[in-house]
């Protein structure tokens, strides 16, 4: 008997920039409520990769399924949390993480109901009292927060980061990353980061895959031990003495 459909499948995926191939023949499947980090030195096409996954960008072949289904356009239950926050900046916190529910419909159908459900997400990620703020008022570390109420204020079953933690100081970025995990772990969704920082990955993943090349393949896949930054270090260099560009910053 078959197991359960892969979540999020990729088969042969490719991707060309005008003459420049940027990814080639990535097969990959993530299970539903899994937690996978993509690691890879800049500019080896993580975030290309990353918005083939969410369906807003095409591959130029290979195909990209959700549930065993095939997958064009921007992908149902998946929301995708940037580097920059992107927040509104004449809206205020609040109004920013309603965004989705005003874009779908259900803040006019249910107003009461959105807005409690937007600050019950601010309070559990202590920006309670700011939600009247305007985002210039908040430090870098409070805009993300709100980008990543944001996100979860849509209801996602898949969460992907792209490297949404790279302006912070080491400290904030331990933080986000505890909350991030909290709150994956609470909606079980699954959550996939692209990054190039050692400490991203054994942070908030149990399964690492590691693209390197021009184009890209996938160099490496494996679950991480309990000792994950370690693990990482260990395989990747094995993989290359330099580790194929990837920084080990430690939070």
């Amino acid at each position: 008997m078959s197991g359960p459909l892969p979540r999020l499948a990729l088969a042969a995926v490719a991707y060309q920039y005008g003459p420049s191939p940027v990814l080639d023949r990535i097969d990959l499947e993530i299970a539903a409520g899994e937690r996978v980090g993509i690691l890879g030195r800049s500019g080896v096409g993580k975030s290309t990769l990353l918005q083939i996954m969410a369906g807003l960008v095409a591959p130029s072949s290979g195909r990209v399924r959700l549930d065993g289904q095939p997958s064009r356009g921007p992908v149902p239950g998946c929301t995708v949390m940037f580097q920059r926050p992107a927040l509104l900046p004449w809206a205020s916190v609040l109004d920013n993480v309603l965004l989705p529910a005003r874009l779908s419909g259900r803040l006019a159908r249910d107003w009461a109901a959105c807005e409690a459900d937007g600050r019950r997400l601010l309070d559990d990620l202590g920006l309670g009292e700011r939600g009247e703020a305007k985002p210039h008022q908040l430090s870098g570390g409070q805009q993300q927060r709100v980008a990543l109420a944001r996100a979860l204020a849509s209801e996602p079953s898949i969460l992907l980061l792209d490297e949404p933690f790279s302006a912070l100081d080491p400290e904030m970025r331990a933080s986000l990353r505890a909350d991030v995990l909290r709150l994956a772990r609470a909606r079980d969704l699954t959550l996939i980061v692209v990054t190039h920082d050692l400490a991203d990955v054994a942070a908030l993943a149990a399964r690492a895959v590691v693209l390197d090349g021009r184009p890209a393949r996938i160099a490496a896949d494996f679950a991480l031990a309990d000792d994950a930054e370690a693990d990482l270090r260990r395989r990747l260099g094995r993989l290359s003495r330099d580790a194929s560009g990837v920084t080990g910053r430690a939070a």
